[in-house]
C-alpha cells in the first residue's frame, strides 16, 4: 500500500487537485482509451441481415457481410480488435461439435471477410465447443462427464482451423486442463508462431452469462451445469493457480471472466504475475446497465465510462465490452 505523508488541515487540502477540470485531467491516475477496447461481435447465417438480441438491448446477432461492415467502422474508429461469436443453427450442432473445425464456419468465414476488409484489424476467435455441440457444454460429454483429454485433441483441431483462417488471437474459454499447451505446441509445429493466445484463465460459473448463452443458442441445448470445469466464484486463490498454469505452458495474455464481480481477481492476477491482462465484461453485466439506461434511471455514457476504467483501476490493461463502440465514438 502507498503510504502518503501529509501536513494537517489546512496545509492539505484535498479538493485542491479536484478544483477544476485542467488539474483533474493532471493528477489523473488511470486513462481509458480507444485502444483498450475489444469489441465482440455475434455472427449469425444469411446475407445483409442482422437480427436484434431481446436480452441484450441494442446488440444483434449480424450476417458475415454485415460483421465484416461493422468490424470495419470499429476499425475506423480506432478500436484495434474485435472477438466473433457465432449462432450456429441446431441442424449443424452435433455431439462432437464437428463445425467447431470447419474451414467454412460462420467465425471464420467473417475472419476472413474482415481481413479483407481491415487487414490491420486484429480478430480475436473463442475456442470451445459450446457454440457447435448438440448439449451445450464446452467439450465432448461421454455419459455425464466432459472428457478432458478427448477434448484436447477437438480444441487442437478447432484452433489450427482459426489460425488458417486468419485469427489474430485464440481465446480459449473451454477451462480444459492441459489446453493452453497444446494449443501453443499446435500453433509452432504448424508456422502459426504469431498466433497470440489469449486464456480465458480465470472463468467462474457465472450466472451473468445468461443473455450471451441466448445470443449465441447455447441457453435451450445446455444439460446440466458448467461448475465441473469452470471456477467456483468463492476461489480467489484458484484463479492465481490457474493464470500460473496458462502462463507456463504459453499464453501471451490471460483474460478474468465476468468482469466487475471479479474485479478483485483482476488485481489479484496483475499485481502476481504483471502479464497483459484483461477483463470480459460480459453479457449479464451489459443488460443489467443497458436496461436500467434504457429505462432512464442512470446516464448511460457516465455509467458506461464509469464501469469500463473501474477495469483499468483494478490492473486490466484492456476490457471485452459489447459497449466498445459507443465507447469509442465518446472518447473521439
Amino acid at each position: 500500500m502507498v503510504q502518503t505523508l501529509a501536513a494537517p488541515f489546512p496545509h492539505t487540502r484535498p479538493r485542491r487537485t479536484r478544483q477544476a477540470p485542467w488539474v483533474r485531467d493532471l493528477v489523473r491516475e488511470n486513462t481509458l482509451t480507444v485502444g483498450d477496447l475489444i469489441w465482440p461481435i455475434f455472427v449469425r447465417e444469411g446475407a445483409d441481415g442482422e437480427e436484434p438480441i431481446p436480452s441484450m438491448p441494442g446488440v444483434s446477432r449480424l450476417t458475415v457481410d454485415r460483421a465484416a461492415d461493422a468490424a470495419a467502422r470499429a476499425a475506423d474508429l480506432g478500436i484495434p480488435c474485435v472477438a466473433l461469436f457465432p449462432y450456429t443453427p441446431q441442424e449443424k450442432r452435433t455431439e462432437d461439435a464437428a463445425e467447431a473445425w470447419n474451414p467454412d464456419n460462420l467465425v471464420n468465414s467473417a475472419t476472413r471477410a474482415i481481413k479483407r476488409l481491415r487487414p490491420g484489424l486484429g480478430v480475436m476467435l473463442d475456442v470451445a465447443l459450446d457454440p457447435y455441440s448438440s448439449h451445450g457444454h464446452d467439450g465432448i460429454l461421454r455419459g455425464d462427464e466432459i472428457a478432458n483429454d478427448e477434448t484436447l485433441v477437438a480444441l487442437e483441431r478447432q484452433s489450427l482451423c482459426q489460425a488458417e483462417a486468419g485469427a489474430d488471437i485464440l481465446g480459449p474459454s473451454d477451462m480444459m486442463d492441459g489446453r493452453i499447451g497444446v494449443i501453443r505446441a499446435a500453433l509452432e509445429a504448424n508456422d502459426f508462431t504469431n498466433t497470440l493466445i489469449m486464456s480465458y484463465a480465470a472463468k467462474y460459473a457465472s450466472a451473468f452469462y445468461g443473455p450471451f448463452r441466448d445470443a449465441v443458442g447455447a441457453s435451450g441445448t445446455l444439460k446440466g451445469d458448467k461448475k465441473t470445469y469452470q471456477m467456483d466464484p468463492a476461489n480467489g486463490d484458484e484463479a492465481l493457480r490457474e493464470v500460473a498454469i496458462d502462463l507456463s505452458e504459453g499464453a501471451d495474455m490471460v483474460m478474468v471472466k465476468p468482469g466487475m464481480p471479479y474485479l478483485d481477481i483482476c488485481r489479484r492476477v496483475k499485481a502476481e504475475f504483471g502479464a497483459p491482462t484483461y477483463a470480459y465484461q460480459v453479457s449479464g453485466e451489459y443488460a443489467m446497465l443497458a436496461g436500467a439506461c434504457d429505462a432512464g434511471w442512470m446516464d448511460r455514457a457516465r455509467v458506461v465510462a464509469e464501469s469500463l476504467m473501474a477495469f483499468k483501476r483494478a490492473g486490466c490493461d484492456g476490457v471485452l465490452t459489447y459497449f466498445a463502440v459507443e465507447m469509442a465514438e465518446g472518447l473521439r
